[in-house]
C-alpha cells in the first residue's frame, strides 16, 4: 500500500521523514508488513474552499471559463478537477523541468486543480519539482489540492514504509495524527484491496480516528474489475471515492505500439521491460487489434482515441478524478480534451466499446438477474 500525503512545504520535501525516523521498527515486523501490503496509503490536502459537512453537494459543476468539471473526492467536502495530472516517470526523469513547468501551467489554466506525486518519483525529485513550480508560478495554494505518496522512499529501513508499526490501526492513527497536526486535510488509500480499506475504516470507527476518503485505483479500457465491481460498493457503504491512474495504460491505449515499440517510448526504456514484454505478448496483439475497432467509434466522434479513453474514464459516476501522465504540451492539451467528449458517452457508445473489449465485470447479482 502506499500513503499519499499533501503538505504545505512548497518544496513538498516532507516525505515520512522525522515521524518514521522516531518509531525504528524491527526488521521482522517491516518484512512482515510489506508480505502483506504491496503499497501503502495516501493523503490528500488543500486550504481550498471545502463544503461544510452539513451540506455536502455530490453534483458534478462546471468552471465557467475552462469548462473544467469538479466532483467531490468520495463523500468528502473536497472538490476535485475530474481530470488530474501526474508526475510519476515524467518529472525529474522523462521530461526537463522547464517541459514540467509548460505541462503544470497548461493544466492549471485548464481548471485542473488536482496534483499527483510522490516520494519515490524520481527519488524525491519530482515533489521538488512540482513545489519549485506552484512557487515560481505564485499560484495561490488554497487553489490547489496537491497528493502525494509514503512507503518506498528511501534505502535505509528507517526512510521505508510507514511511521509507526506496518499494520493497518497503526496506519490509521498515523494519518488521523498527520492530519490532526495541520500537515494534509484528507488520507486515502494506494492499490489497497476492498477487504483492506474496509478493515481501516472499521479501525478508524472503532478508536474514533479519521478513516480514508479514497483510492487511488489503476483504471483503463483494459483494467475493469475493481473500480466497477468493488469500489462502487465501499462508496455507497462508507463514502470511499475513486481517484484513477493510467487511463492510457502507460501508453498502450495511444495506439502508438501498434507497429513495434518506437525508440522515445516508455517500453523502450531499461526499467519497462516488463511492458515491452507485455506488449509484444500474445494478449498485448489482441489489445492492438481491439484498438483499432475502437479507432473507428473515435473518429465517429470526431475524437482521438486517447480522448475516447480518458472519455470513457470519466464516463463512471464513480470516479471522482482521472490523473493524467503526459510527457509533452501536445499530448496533454489533447488528452484535456476528453471533457468535450464525455457528453458524447452515451450508453450507446458505451455499449458498442464493451461489445468490442468483451471484458466487462458482472457482479453476481448481474448474474441472478
Amino acid at each position: 500500500m502506499q500513503v499519499s500525503i499533501a503538505c504545505t512545504d512548497h518544496n513538498l520535501k516532507g516525505r515520512n521523514g522525522d515521524h518514521g525516523k522516531q518509531n525504528v521498527t524491527s526488521p521482522n515486523v517491516v518484512n512482515a508488513a510489506r508480505a502483506k501490503f504491496r503499497t501503502v496509503a495516501i493523503i490528500a490536502r488543500s486550504f481550498g474552499s471545502f463544503t461544510p459537512r452539513h451540506h455536502i453537494s455530490l453534483r458534478e459543476s462546471t468552471g465557467k471559463l475552462t469548462g473544467m468539471k469538479y466532483r467531490n473526492l468520495g463523500k468528502s467536502g473536497l472538490r476535485v478537477s475530474c481530470l488530474g495530472l501526474g508526475t510519476w516517470v515524467t518529472f525529474g526523469g522523462q521530461i526537463s523541468d522547464e517541459v514540467a513547468e509548460q505541462l503544470m501551467t497548461i493544466a492549471y489554466e485548464s481548471g485542473v486543480n488536482l496534483f499527483d506525486t510522490a516520494e519515490v518519483y524520481a527519488a524525491g525529485k519530482a515533489e521538488i519539482i512540482l513545489g519549485n513550480i506552484i512557487k515560481k508560478k505564485c499560484w495561490r495554494r488554497s487553489s490547489l489540492v496537491i497528493t502525494t505518496k509514503l512507503y518506498w522512499g528511501g534505502k535505509a529501513e528507517t526512510e521505508r514504509g510507514l511511521s509507526r508499526k506496518h499494520i493497518i490501526e497503526e496506519i490509521v492513527r498515523a494519518m488521523t495524527y498527520v492530519i490532526n497536526q495541520g500537515m494534509a486535510m484528507y488520507w486515502g488509500t494506494s492499490r489497497w484491496t476492498a477487504m483492506e480499506i474496509m478493515e481501516a475504516y472499521s479501525v478508524a470507527r472503532q478508536f474514533n480516528l479519521i478513516p480514508p476518503v479514497c483510492e487511488q485505483a489503476e483504471y483503463h479500457l483494459f483494467q475493469r474489475e475493481k473500480v466497477e465491481l468493488q469500489l462502487p460498493e465501499l462508496y455507497h457503504k462508507i463514502g470511499v471515492g475513486a481517484m484513477t491512474w493510467s487511463p492510457l495504460a502507460c501508453g498502450i491505449i495511444t495506439g502508438k505500439y501498434e507497429n513495434g515499440i518506437p525508440e522515445s517510448s516508455r517500453a523502450s526504456m531499461k526499467s519497462y521491460q516488463w511492458l515491452r514484454d507485455k506488449i509484444l505478448s500474445e494478449d498485448g496483439k489482441k489489445q492492438q487489434a481491439k484498438l483499432k475497432e475502437l479507432g473507428h467509434i473515435a473518429e465517429k466522434l470526431g475524437c482521438t482515441l486517447p480522448q475516447l479513453a480518458v472519455a470513457w474514464c470519466l464516463r463512471n459516476e464513480g470516479v471522482s478524478s482521472v490523473l493524467l501522465g503526459t510527457s509533452s504540451p501536445e499530448q496533454l492539451t489533447e488528452n484535456l480534451g476528453a471533457i468535450q467528449v464525455l457528453p458524447k458517452m452515451t450508453s450507446y457508445v458505451v455499449s458498442d466499446i464493451d461489445h468490442i473489449l468483451g471484458n466487462r465485470p458482472y457482479s453476481k447479482k448481474d448474474y441472478r438477474s
